[in-house]
Parts: C-alpha cells; sequence; structure tokens
C-alpha cells in the first residue's frame, strides 16, 4: 500500500492548495513529470505552484529564520530566494555547528594536535576553520596527526587497531549527531578500549533559538524548524516558541518545495492568528521524535551552559560527556583555554549567526576570505553562510 504524501500536517490545515500536490507516493514515482522520488519534491511546476501562493497570501511584511545550514543550502542551490516576495525576508541562524563551535574549542584542538603521541579524528569541515595559530590544515601539514573520518565509528576503529596511540574524535553537532557520538563512546566502554576519547562541542538547537528571541536584536515572526535534528528531537523542543513567545514554527524537509510549503504554512499561522509547531516533513520527522536515540543521548551526556560563536554562553545548551564515561572524555587531556570568543581580524560571522548582518556586507567576503582561503568559520564550513552566499548567491 503507497504511503500518502498530501503535503499535511497532523496538526494544521493547509486548506486549498492546487491538485498538483496531492498524489500518492506511487504516482510520484511512476509520473510522467517525474522519474524519482527526490524528483517529485524538484518539480519546477510544484515550486512555481508554492511560490504563487506564497506570494498570493501573504498580506504584510514577514520575517523568518532558518536555524539548520541545509535548509540555508537549499534556499540558494535552488535559487528559491527569487521566487519570493520581498516582503518575506528570510534570515539565516546558527544553525551551521561548525560556525557556531567558539574559538575556545579549537584553540584546546590546537594544543591536542601538538602531542606527538595523539591522534585528531575529525569531520572534513573542521580542519579548514582559522584558528590563532593556523587551522587543523596547517598543522597537519606541519606534521600533526590529523585524520579526516566519516562517522565517530571510524574514529574508534583507528583506536582499536593501534592501541598504544591515543585517538581522540572531535565531536562537533547538534542533537542529530550527538547520538552516533554517545553510541560510540558506550561500545568503547564495552569493549574496554583505553585509548579512545572524545572532545565534546556537541550543542542542542532549542536554546540559541530561545537567545535570539530574548535579545530582541531582530524581530523574527517565526522559525523554519530544522529537519535532521527534529528527527531525533520531534516537535515538543520547541513549544515554548509558540506557546510562550507567540513565534510560529515549523520543522520543514529540505527540497525546494518542502521549504516553500514550509514558509506557505508560516505565513499561513500568521494570517490566521495562530502560533503553533507543526510538521512539514512527516515522511521523516515524527512528534515524538526518536526516543532511543534520546535515550541513549542523555544516559552518555549531560546539558552544561556552553559557548557559542556570536551568541555568547546559553545556559543548559551544550553536551557535556557524564562523570560516568570521564575515562573517555579528552578535555581531561588538555588543559580549560582562555582566549577572546570572537574573531578579532575583521570577520563578522559573529554577526552573521545572529541573523544581524548578511555575508556580503563583511569587508573581507569574496576578496580576502573564499571557501579556500577562510578568515572565518561561517566560509570554513560547507553549511556556512558565507561559503553558500559565495557559492550560490553572491
Amino acid at each position: 500500500m503507497s504511503a500518502s504524501l498530501s503535503f499535511r500536517t497532523n496538526v494544521g490545515n493547509l486548506g486549498k492548495l492546487p491538485e498538483l500536490f496531492h498524489y500518492s507516493e506511487s504516482n510520484m514515482v511512476n509520473s510522467d513529470k517525474s522519474n524519482t522520488y527526490q524528483e517529485a519534491f524538484r518539480d519546477p511546476e510544484r515550486v512555481r505552484q508554492l511560490a504563487a501562493c506564497i506570494r498570493r497570501e501573504l498580506s504584510a511584511p514577514i520575517t523568518l529564520m532558518e536555524v539548520c545550514g541545509t535548509h540555508t543550502m537549499s534556499v540558494h542551490r535552488f535559487g528559491l530566494r527569487d521566487l519570493l516576495p520581498r516582503d518575506l525576508k528570510l534570515l539565516s541562524g546558527p544553525g551551521c555547528p561548525v560556525c557556531v563551535t567558539p574559538n575556545t574549542y579549537y584553540e584546546q584542538v590546537r594544543l591536542l594536535a601538538q602531542n606527538p603521541d595523539l591522534a585528531l579524528c575529525s569531520f572534513g569541515d573542521l580542519l579548514r576553520v582559522p584558528g590563532r595559530d593556523g587551522s587543523l590544515e596547517d598543522l597537519r601539514a606541519g606534521g600533526a596527526d590529523v585524520r579526516v573520518v566519516y562517522s565517530p565509528a571510524q574514529a574508534l576503529e583507528f583506536a582499536l587497531a593501534d592501541p598504544m596511540k591515543k585517538y581522540v574524535f572531535l565531536g562537533i553537532g547538534f542533537e542529530t549527531t550527538a547520538p552516533l557520538t554517545a553510541a560510540v563512546i558506550q561500545s568503547a566502554q564495552k569493549g574496554h578500549c583505553g585509548n579512545f576519547f572524545v572532545l565534546s562541542g556537541h550543542k542542542t538547537m532549542p536554546p540559541p533559538m530561545r537567545a535570539l528571541v530574548e535579545s530582541g536584536e531582530v524581530a523574527i515572526d517565526g522559525f523554519l524548524c530544522p529537519g535532521h535534528v527534529s528527527v531525533i528531537t520531534g516537535d515538543a523542543p520547541y513549544r515554548f516558541l509558540a506557546e510562550e513567545k507567540g513565534k510560529p514554527c515549523l520543522i520543514a524537509g529540505f527540497e525546494p518545495v518542502d521549504v516553500l510549503q514550509g514558509l506557505l504554512m508560516l505565513i499561513r499561522q500568521r494570517n490566521e492568528g495562530r502560533s503553533e509547531v507543526e510538521i512539514q516533513y512527516t515522511r521523516a520527522v515524527r512528534p515524538d521524535g526518536n526516543p532511543n536515540a534520546r535515550e541513549l543521548m542523555q544516559r552518555i551526556f549531560c546539558e552544561s551552559d556552553d559557548d557559542w560563536r556570536g551568541l555568547g554562553r546559553i545556559p543548559l545548551s551544550g553536551l557535556r560527556i557524564r562523570e560516568e564515561y570521564t575515562a573517555y572524555d579528552a578535555a581531561q587531556l588538555v588543559p580549560p583555554v582562555e582566549i577572546p570568543p570572537e574573531d578579532l581580524s575583521g570577520c563578522i560571522c559573529h554577526k552573521i549567526l545572529r541573523g544581524i548582518a548578511l555575508p556580503n556586507e563583511c569587508a573581507l567576503f569574496g576578496e580576502i576570505c573564499v571557501p579556500n582561503r577562510p578568515r572565518g568559520a561561517c566560509m570554513a564550513s560547507q553549511e556556512g553562510t558565507c561559503s553558500i552566499y559565495y557559492r550560490y548567491g553572491r
């Protein structure tokens, strides 16, 4: 039996949409217009219809913020900004984990890299983030043992195969990746692996969203919430924004049809005087998320106050390794560091992450600061707003 993909949420009603949007999964895959499931969510006719709905139903200026680097990527990669009315202002927030990680973390990484008895295992984006004395790429070129991995499990495999050397996985990311790191720490304990460590830079998304609203620095009318994070968390963590702060929230997928429908649903909430958390991305996100992943994450990590680039210290926004698993915490291998939290080289990443500046307002953007020579984290990461603007939005 084919699943219905009529693009309706389980908490809201989209009302009338063109018949174009009401079809079954089998029709999407087998229709003449769509050769694959993914192409149905990129169909130009569907995109044009949704853009027309947005232009027709937007009755007053609105400012919406997306807090996911993949949403930022989709908006620019598919040229969606060009389809939106000028009165719809779409801001990019602190949705790139590499970008929001503060300089203090990268300084700890630099100190670890100087230990010849230790190897660092990292996702690729982290290698290019500039620090006080260069990037991880620079340190690797100078002889440091820095390895690119595609999962924390790969770092554990290195450690098991080479017990005489310490291996440190650089744990960066939100609720999406934290359960994976938690699972590997649990596996290391069960396997009695004494040379595997994690330097946790994991963070949670709702606290910075609260901080942005409560700062009043930008008037945000609603949030396009991160789809990947919400697969784990469900919709509950955003309810305070809708119920306490009066900010409509919409969990959307990442294809053009997903994003545009999400924006339309937020506009309809505003038009109807509603402030709710709705799920557009129902093919991946359930209201209760993934309880098993959350339980594992909570077993290994505990919430802690943490620093964010551009936002400062936010209460209970970080994930620290619990005392029961201290043996796997790389923080014990390096002393705490105190350096200025913001880049003093002229980079304005800290403003871009708060939605108060755009990349092309930075004097370094596109000339001094480019993807292969980044001066700031927002250009170093592929999900960084500056990198995305450079590749798609200049």
